[in-house]
């Protein structure tokens, strides 16, 4: 068993925290920069009684994940984004069954196979749309070690709280760098688990919503009999063409989310209370940025920091405030401008300027710093 305070890297972090949340199963296929999740998880799973299971590709991973779910089993899948380029299909029937599960991206150079050794964040619109048809997602952007482990066990709080897929988003930088990590007592991480029906067997609707839109989930193999399927389907579970059901179906899954936007969405205000520039990244470029923002008040440019924790559901109401309260906006992320484009629609009339970067190093404070710069001479 591993130190309660270790010095370890982002990936072996997201596998104890996996394994904190009560993950007990991980269907995978190696990818550079996720393989040392599947290895460790391959010596970690049968000391806590879970299992480990290399798969042929991407696809039958995440399948097998989506099974073992139904059988009531915590489970989750590692990859990189030309992995989750193989799985959306299945995402979308874990989305459409309301199948809770992890999906770990750590996010490499692309498009196709790109730089496996190298981090950037090209995968952000890739969790939202990659699945066809109208559905809502959860992501999470850790920037550290310690949030490796602590998004990690958020991402399967939400999954069984929401019984939907949750996507953990790191670049490639946080997945391989090395930090101080704490585990905390089982006890302190507030675990949640699925709710499970209750009332009779001949009663029961298996897609039957409660108030707060997610129905209670039966196992394969209760004493509950019921049908899952990726079609549009009523309450019962049976396949419908009717238009009501249709739309009643895949409105109760995005509000099941969308209605619950405050209470899943995470970030993080640093120096914002009388910032004429606010900098808005997330993963690594934010641990420039904090550098930078601390640079630049040095130097008298009022700067501050909104980092997303949560890129999706996307924080609207908190860029919305940053945007009342600057008079410029920075978004620095390595890609070529994924969330600038939701900034800037939600922003507006703010200036945004983007701060690009699809390399395999991030932005390092100096850049910032002198982005911040030019912008504060405008």
């Amino acid at each position: 068993m591993p130190e309660r305070v270790m010095f370890t890297m982002g990936d072996i972090a997201c596998a104890e925290g996996a394994l904190s949340a009560g993950c007990r199963y991980l269907g995978g296929y190696p990818i550079t920069p996720a393989t040392e999740i599947a290895e460790w998880m391959s010596i970690r799973m049968p000391q806590v009684g879970g299992a480990y299971v290399q798969y042929e590709d991407e696809i039958a991973a995440i399948t097998s994940v989506i099974g073992a779910s139904w059988t009531g089993v915590k489970s989750m899948t590692a990859t990189s984004g030309p992995g989750v380029s193989l799985m959306l299909e299945a995402i979308g029937l874990a989305v459409m069954t309301e199948t809770p599960l992890v999906i770990v991206n750590i996010m490499r150079g692309g498009p196709s196979t790109g730089q496996p050794t190298r981090g950037q964040q090209g995968d952000i619109m890739q969790a939202k749309w990659g699945s066809h048809g109208d559905y809502q997602i959860i992501a999470l952007t850790p920037a550290s070690v310690q949030e490796m482990f602590d998004q990690t066990v958020q991402a399967f709080n939400l999954s069984e709280k929401y019984r939907t897929p949750v996507f953990v988003l790191a670049d490639e930088t946080v997945g391989h760098m090395r930090e101080r990590l704490v585990i905390p007592d089982e006890k302190d991480l507030k675990l949640e688990y699925r709710k499970t029906p209750t009332v009779d067997p001949k009663d029961y609707l298996p897609f039957k919503a409660d108030d707060d839109l997610v129905p209670p989930m039966a196992l394969f193999g209760s004493k509950y009999q019921f049908y899952a399927t990726g079609l549009t389907h009523d309450e019962r579970g049976y396949p419908s063409d009717k238009e009501n059901v249709q739309i009643e179906l895949v409105t109760r899954l995005q509000n099941k989310i969308l209605h619950n936007a405050d209470k899943i969405i995470d970030v993080e205000r640093i120096e914002l209370d009388d910032a004429k520039i606010g900098v808005i990244a997330y993963g690594t470029p934010s641990r420039s940025a904090k550098k930078a923002i601390k640079d630049a008040r040095n130097e008298g440019i009022k700067a501050g920091l909104l980092r997303l924790k949560t890129v999706w559901p996307f924080p609207e109401k908190q860029v919305a405030q940053l945007a009342s309260e600057v008079d410029h906006i920075i978004v620095a992320e390595q890609n070529l401008g994924q969330v600038y484009h939701m900034v800037k629609a939600v922003a507006a009339p703010t200036p945004v300027h983007l701060m690009a970067k699809p390399a395999g190093m991030p932005q390092l404070p100096h850049e910032i710093l002198t982005k911040l710069r030019d912008v504060n001479s405008m």
